[in-house]
């Protein structure tokens, strides 16, 4: 068994274009990476020399501003796809926000097996209009959204783009999940204080919305309600 055949996010991630003998190909042109937290896989406007498949964790997009400051324009859950296919350079660098497993290909070596896979390079583009689309509604929520909107939003996105590895559905979203990251890190990726982020999270559970068992655990309760408050 190689390692396609367990991986669990197979048939959310790109390679669900492919059958089983292309899997195969493209595994022979790919490695297995894991990157600690803090570590970069990519960095902005770097030559673009590799792409990759997320396996586990969360990795952040972020762009340096004019000022010497880090901006976080996205984050990266398992099955999505990172690096820029077919391009000469990186528009953002890319970050392991908590330990994640990737599957890293030569950009070069994975162009060329794309152009021989039309079913892959549609795939692509679905995934690039879909990252498209995301861009909108992060840009909708850091700019014009409050601190209470951002940090349901956050959970509602969290709650449907986490893998259970378990779940015999992997496209149903989870009432109960545990954050990959800080409470620090939450504010960093929302543009909020920390001190703002805990009283969201305190006031979600106080009203019912959500429980909190644990400093990472996050119980879902009323689902309707947190759309409601993400707007």
């Amino acid at each position: 068994m190689n390692s396609c055949d367990a991986c669990v996010v197979r048939n959310r991630s790109i390679c669900a274009a492919l059958d089983s003998v292309e899997v195969e190909a493209l595994n022979a042109i790919g490695r297995r990476r894991t990157l600690e937290p803090g570590e970069s896989l990519i960095w902005e406007d770097s030559e673009s020399v590799l792409v990759a498949n997320v396996v586990e964790g969360v990795l952040k997009l972020s762009t340096g501003t004019e000022d010497g400051r880090e901006q976080i324009v996205g984050v990266v859950y398992p099955s999505d796809f990172i690096g820029r296919p077919f391009g000469a350079t990186t528009p953002h660098s890319v970050t392991a926000m908590t330990e994640a497993k990737v599957c890293v290909f030569s950009r070069t070596d994975f162009d060329g097996f794309a152009s021989r896979h039309p079913a892959l390079e549609h795939k692509l583009l679905q995934r690039t209009l879909t990252e498209l689309d995301r861009t909108r509604r992060w840009m909708l929520l850091l700019g014009r959204k409050n601190a209470e909107e951002r940090v349901a939003t956050f959970l509602l996105d969290m709650s449907e783009r986490l893998v259970d590895p378990g779940c015999d559905t992997p496209d149903h979203p989870l009432d109960r999940f545990d954050l990959p990251f800080s409470r620090q890190q939450v504010g960093d990726i929302l543009g909020l204080t920390i001190e703002t982020v805990s009283r969201q999270f305190t006031k979600l559970k106080r009203d019912g919305i959500v429980d909190l068992p644990s400093r990472r655990a996050v119980v879902i309760r009323d689902r309707a309600e947190l759309k409601a408050l993400a707007g």
